[in-house]
């Protein structure tokens, strides 16, 4: 007598969002079963990796994170080109750091101008981060909106604060949105309503969590994101079934684990490229569509775990 093992009915899917054009397009979603639950339904886009460029040199990154960049750390551009090129990464995540209004405070031109030949120069799709500063990026992402309309970017983080600003910008120049909310499903799915009622199209809509490092709460944030995905594809929250993004790089690299010299901790470099990695793997596991990360061990590491799992 065969052995059957009972398997979980799913009433949702998860709602495709195609990022970028050409033929090196990216289309995330589309999930009918939990994470790499393959047994019980289908992932018919596996989740993707962006890397991370930034607008400004890096002066406070650990050794092991600048070194794979080291040649290409003032030359935005450049660096984008290496990550596709060298690295294989199938997005570019251009990080506006230089507009924080607490550092450089380079303004909304610049900003928008550099997004744009980035944007031309790699033939992969270009998520652009501003800084979670409100105003400022009411101001920069609705300027990178306008000039590189056609390009079908990624924007954001964009808030309940400056919803209405920022995603007005990108619907009327055919961009997709980042709701980002700070680690509560119910602002989360609040966003989400906003947007829709602003004009947002399903198909526009990208959900960032808001995500921490492991060790650093990542237990909670894993949560949050397994309850959005409970209720996106087992309650027919139709405000939930978007795909999430995880900009985890970020917050790996600023740990004092990541960033400390050589101990008894051990080797510095395989330590930060191992949380890096973990952590990625564990918001793959809670439902993160698409992953923002940094070194390219980490994210072969990452690469490999999901060839493996789909």
């Amino acid at each position: 007598m065969a052995l059957e093992f009972p398997t979980q009915v799913y009433n949702g899917r998860i709602k495709e969002v195609t990022l970028g054009q050409g033929p090196r397009a990216v289309t995330v979603g589309g999930e009918s079963c939990y994470p790499f639950y393959l047994f019980e339904g289908k992932m018919p886009h596996p989740p993707r990796i962006a890397m991370e460029v930034y607008d400004t040199p890096p002066e406070s990154w650990p050794e092991a994170a600048l070194a794979p960049f080291r040649d290409v750390a003032t030359d935005p551009v450049a660096w984008a080109r290496k990550c596709v090129s060298e690295y294989h990464a199938d997005m570019v995540c251009l990080q506006l750091e230089s507009t924080d209004p607490n550092g450089l405070n380079r303004g909304a031109d610049e900003a928008a101008e550099l997004a744009l030949r980035v944007a031309q120069a790699i033939d992969v799709p270009l998520i652009v981060w501003g800084t979670a500063n409100v105003e400022k990026d009411s101001e920069v992402l609705r300027k990178v909106s306008e000039v590189c309309q056609g390009q079908r970017l990624a924007i954001g983080p964009v808030a309940e604060s400056n919803y209405k600003k920022i995603g007005a910008a990108a619907i009327g120049y055919g961009h997709t949105v980042i709701a980002s909310s700070p680690i509560d499903i119910n602002m989360a799915k609040q966003l989400n309503i906003l947007l829709g009622n602003l004009g947002v199209p399903d198909d526009r809509l990208i959900i960032d969590p808001t995500v921490s490092s492991i060790g650093y709460g990542i237990e909670y944030t894993y949560s949050v994101m397994e309850r959005i995905r409970i209720a996106a594809l087992t309650q027919q929250d139709d405000k939930l079934q978007s795909p999430i993004i995880a900009n985890i790089a970020t917050e790996t690299w600023a740990t004092k684990e990541a960033r400390a010299d050589q101990d008894d901790l051990g080797d510095a470099a395989r330590r930060g490229i191992m949380m890096e990695a973990m952590s990625a793997q564990l918001l793959l596991l809670a439902g993160a569509d698409i992953l923002v990360m940094r070194h390219p061990e980490a994210v072969r590491l990452s690469r490999e775990t999901i060839a493996r799992m789909t």
